[in-house]
């Protein structure tokens, strides 16, 4: 979008990368001489922040919140190897006495008082995704009693079809935004984990997105059989009929 037509978001819904609406625009801070240097954002839980436009990607009507964490840690995956072949290319030239040994020292130096603090800011990185992994796999988890809790009462009839089918689509997409974005936080930590020990011949590959079609329900109905409780069993009820005094 152009500048001009950035003001039209004012008040529209924001989505992250995973299709979950987090907040909408409420304002931008622009510099002097009109340039659009950050977005207010109301976030869904009430918080009111102020980000970088770099923070926001603007498609037509469409706004999406793009991850700190995965931009940070693309970032950090690109200087982390860049520093160490620079680092590298640097000994070999004073191997060769193609530079001075005085030179050698001072550049090196600063190649490593670079690396260590892009070191520290790829472990935080790491210890975020780790967090952001543990909330996905909760969220996946309460999902699936969800759906047993779902499938146990339509089963017994306490839920008509209609909103069954309705609930049901509701939980498999979230579900599905949910192991999508559990993937890539785990994608990343992978990653940044890698370029740390310096192991950049195998770098993990993205795997392919969990299909959208809906999941076998005896799926999750067996996952929560060991924990969830179980109905009771169904009353027995014997008729006793009266016999009279010539009756056999």
């Amino acid at each position: 979008m152009s500048n001009s037509n950035l003001f039209l978001s004012i008040g529209k819904p924001i989505k992250n990368e995973y299709g979950r609406t987090i907040g909408k625009v409420a304002s931008f801070a622009l510099t002097p001489n009109g340039k659009f240097e950050a977005v207010y954002i109301e976030f869904s839980d009430g918080q009111f922040q102020k980000q970088p436009m770099e923070s926001l990607r603007f498609n037509g009507a469409e706004i999406t919140f793009v991850s700190k964490v995965k931009s940070q840690a693309g970032t950090l995956c690109d200087q982390i190897p860049l520093i160490w072949r620079k680092d590298e290319a640097l000994k070999d030239l004073v191997d060769k006495k193609k530079i001075a040994p005085d030179i050698y020292q001072e550049l090196h130096a600063s190649f490593e008082n670079v690396l260590t603090q892009l070191k520290k800011e790829a472990q935080v990185i790491i210890d975020e995704s780790a967090i952001e992994i543990e909330r996905c796999h909760e969220e996946i988890t309460s999902l699936g009693y969800a759906i047993a809790s779902l499938e146990i009462e339509h089963e017994i009839g306490q839920v008509d079809e209609e909103s069954y089918k309705t609930a049901f689509n509701l939980l498999q997409e979230t579900l599905r935004r949910a192991t999508s974005e559990k993937t890539d936080y785990e994608l990343t930590k992978s990653k940044l984990s890698s370029v740390l020990l310096g192991d950049q011949s195998q770098t993990p590959q993205m795997p392919p997105p969990p299909p959208k079609q809906p999941i076998n329900n005896k799926v999750y109905a067996e996952t929560v059989t060991n924990t969830a409780t179980k109905l009771p069993e169904p009353p027995v009820v014997v008729y006793v009929k009266e016999i009279g005094k010539t009756g056999i």
